[in-house]
């Protein structure tokens, strides 16, 4: 800013003046004289009337102070200050941005439950020597509520969840960290029934009190609770520490079953929708996990890119989960999608077309968050099973397998993972060109 041109500031010195010295040198002499003399008057009535009013006013200062004693006691008198002129040009110092030191893999996966990683091992090495994954998604706190390797949890402890199936997870995590393979923990969220069987008070109830059950009778927690997020820190953090580079929420949902509508979340729930409290777990947990130098993720839907009824049901707002995480997962298996949807009469018999057109439809959703903000990477899941409960289904195999991975490639996307409950993989497959 340009400052204003005080006059006093800029005199010319050098312009003559319009008096002779002769006379200037009388008038000077004279208005010298009177000018000592009022300044020595001025300084006598100065200081009289100071005297008086600083010991009236220092009195008056001290008996406030008494009676206030919370106030500023420095409220008495402040000695003169030179104070140096603000040099409003100065650059204002930016403030220091965090240095992420987390390494991204693009990530090529299977999931593997903690079962078969001690019990098909070296066929899933093989798997990762001969083909082009480099990823495993491994449980870690499974469907069941269960924690799958011993850790140190004082809620695992207290309710005794902890199984230690993977009764060598240092082992594990040096034999992953040697072969290169990216390892990812999956923890299962809300969807515990061992928590909600143990902790009635974190447990989803009825408006008659009693315990929600699903339409598999299994017993879900409750997002709303606060301890049920920590529990959910809690055995990520021991996840991170164990050597885990990703942290991946499933089940970061409300049930869909059988009598929702007849649920009582409590209070909270009056003033929070189902994608509020997803939404500010999903930032807590971000928050919390991320200086931990371990990535976040959460697997959702595939339903919900397209479809707010579905959103609002299992509580999965998808633009804005993807600003607190690093990956965002949709689930979309061909076999998922009702008949009709993206415009395909039969999505499970059109693999390759399905999961083109749901990737575009998820670019054209993230698009909403502006350029230059925080988004999530999409890292989708994809099918390698068949899905024989539905009516119009095929034989998943090579081909199927083969043109869903061409069809994320093909929408502009280089990260997937591949879902099979009983971790039988489609190695035929996975031995592709990028």
């Amino acid at each position: 800013m340009r400052r204003r041109k005080d006059k006093d500031m800029y005199l010319d010195y050098g312009k003559p003046y319009l008096y002779t010295r002769r006379r200037r040198d009388s008038r000077i002499t004279g208005v010298i004289a009177v000018v000592i003399l009022s300044v020595l008057i001025g300084i006598g009535t100065y200081y009289a009337v100071l005297i008086g009013s600083g010991i009236n006013n220092r009195t008056d200062k001290l008996q406030d102070t008494a009676e206030n004693n919370n106030e500023d006691s420095q409220a008495e008198i402040t000695p003169a200050v030179t104070v140096a002129p603000v040099n409003e040009n100065a650059a204002v110092p930016e403030p220091v941005e965090e240095i992420d030191t987390r390494a991204p893999v693009k990530a090529k996966g299977l999931y593997i439950t903690s079962r078969a990683i001690m019990d098909k091992r070296d066929e899933i090495m093989d798997i990762i020597d001969s083909t082009v994954i480099n990823s495993l998604v491994i449980d870690v706190k499974d469907d069941n509520g269960r924690i799958t390797f011993m850790m140190d949890s004082p809620m695992a402890k207290e309710i005794g969840s902890v199984t230690n199936t993977i009764s060598d997870i240092d082992e594990l995590m040096k034999l992953l960290e040697e072969k290169n393979i990216y390892p990812i923990a999956r923890i299962v969220a809300f969807k515990d029934p061992y928590l909600a069987e143990k902790r009635h008070d974190l447990a989803i109830k009825n408006k008659d009190g009693s315990i929600y059950r699903d339409t598999n009778g299994e017993c879900w927690v409750n997002p709303y609770e606060k301890e049920v997020w920590d529990y959910l820190i809690e055995v990520s953090t021991k996840a991170a520490e164990a050597g885990f580079k990703e942290i991946q929420f499933d089940y970061i949902r409300f049930s869909t079953g059988k009598g929702m509508s007849n649920v009582d979340f409590g209070p909270l729930a009056n003033v929070k929708t189902k994608e509020d409290i997803i939404i500010e777990f999903t930032k807590y947990a971000y928050e919390n996990l991320k200086p931990l130098g371990v990535f976040v993720s959460a697997d959702v839907y595939g339903t919900i890119i397209s479809s707010s009824l579905d959103a609002s049901l299992v509580g999965q707002n998808y633009v804005e989960m993807a600003r607190y995480l690093d990956y965002i997962c949709p689930m979309i298996y061909p076999s998922h999608f009702a008949d009709g949807n993206y415009g395909i009469a039969h999505p499970d018999l059109d693999p390759f077309n399905l999961v083109r057109r749901v990737l575009k439809a998820s670019r054209s959703k993230l698009d909403q968050i502006p350029e230059g903000e925080h988004r999530a990477i999409v890292r989708p899941w994809l099918q390698d099973f068949t899905a024989t409960w539905i009516d119009y289904y095929q034989v998943y195999g090579p081909r199927q397998v083969r043109d869903q991975i061409t069809g994320v490639y093909i929408a502009g996307y280089s990260e997937w993972l591949l879902w099979n409950a009983s971790c039988n993989y489609t190695v035929e497959a996975l031995h592709i060109v990028e």
